[in-house]
């Protein structure tokens, strides 16, 4: 859970002196250790270093040390990183959220002591911070601008019911979904998402002719906000839809190289290099798994075109497809209904 937090001015130099000490320390004892021949990395702990934190800190940095070395040792990260966003860590035993405000311990006049920030929590949030175990905080400073992140543990039951979900995803509609018992919805408006990346796309290609990066930058990713909005609201759609029907498996396509591999026309190729198809599945698995629901990835291929009644392959005249065997349906919907009894597809989608 992520939520911004409000420093006082003197609560932010405490802040500030707290992240700069943790990434210093991070990096110099990365530094440190790789410089030694023999040494045991787990006998290390916040005795082995000097820093102007408070010890439950410390552990976070010996914690985060070990994280990194390991990583590098299996070959996660070709070479070490180094840390450089402002950032600081708690345990959850080092801290407590009460009502608007969060505290936790700092160093002051080279003591540890408690301070209490004030935090703009949402009702939504403050119940999960009630109902759910607290995991470690996690304070870091972006654009001027302090956010706390708590991870919180839920305890989620499997939904066991039988029923199963076809999800196809898409430009002109964002999300068509089929129960098996052929319940259809069509969610999201994929000609307002074209119309607003057409909108931000000629603001920023008329502010590139101007040479006015300063007015660029303030947009801040403007147009990527909006769409991830969009995705939260199609994706939680779609959840919700799952849940009302009794749904215990959702079906999704792999949609690994779609870029290469789908057709469209010139007026949609910008959208389709720009569409993150991956984003919107990602979203709908965690919140699905979030309400017990299991996520499948399905092989894509030919569900658009294969006839759910006699099995033939047709070609769809733009949104309608038509069989010979008289079936007649729309397009992304014949899409849906056959993810369903598509093929498990062995791993995750790469990104799309």
């Amino acid at each position: 859970m992520q939520f911004k937090i409000k420093p006082t001015k003197e609560q932010e130099i405490l802040l500030k002196n707290t992240v700069n000490s943790y990434i210093s320390s991070v990096n110099n004892l990365i530094d440190y250790i790789c410089g030694q021949v023999d040494i045991n990395i787990k006998k290390l702990s916040s005795a082995s270093f000097k820093a102007a934190l408070p010890s439950t800190v410390k552990n976070e940095v010996v914690n985060a040390v070990k994280s990194i070395l390991k990583k590098y040792s299996k070959g996660v990260c070709q070479s070490l990183p180094i840390l450089k966003k402002p950032v600081a860590t708690w345990n959850n035993q080092n801290y407590h959220v009460n009502d608007d405000f969060i505290e936790f311990p700092v160093i002051i006049n080279g003591k540890s002591k408690r301070i209490s920030v004030e935090a703009v929590i949402t009702d939504f949030q403050t119940k999960k911070l009630n109902n759910y175990k607290h995991g470690t905080l996690r304070i870091t400073q972006k654009n001027g601008k302090w956010t706390a992140q708590i991870a919180v543990q839920e305890c989620i039951q499997e939904n066991k019911s039988a029923g199963t979900m076809g999800v196809d995803l898409g430009l002109k509609i964002p999300a068509v979904v089929v129960t098996d018992s052929g319940k259809t919805k069509f969610i999201g408006n994929g000609r307002q998402n074209k119309y607003i990346k057409r909108k931000h796309r000629a603001r920023r290609k008329a502010l590139g002719k101007a040479k006015k990066q300063k007015v660029i930058n303030k947009l801040n990713n403007k147009e990527q906000r909006w769409m991830k909005d969009q995705d939260h609201k199609s994706s939680r759609q779609v959840v919700n839809f799952a849940i009302e029907n009794n749904v215990g498996i959702i079906k999704l396509e792999k949609l690994s190289n779609i870029r290469q591999t789908a057709r469209t026309s010139r007026k949609n190729e910008k959208n389709l290099h720009t569409w993150s198809f991956y984003r919107l599945a990602e979203y709908i698995e965690y919140k699905a798994k979030s309400a017990g629901i299991r996520v499948e990835y399905v092989e894509p291929r030919y569900t658009s075109q294969i006839c759910p009644c006699c099995g033939e392959r047709n070609h769809a005249k733009d949104r309608s497809y038509v069989c010979k065997c008289g079936y007649k349906s729309h397009r992304d919907r014949v899409g849906a209904i056959n993810i369903i009894s598509a093929p498990v597809a062995s791993g995750k989608s790469l990104s799309a």
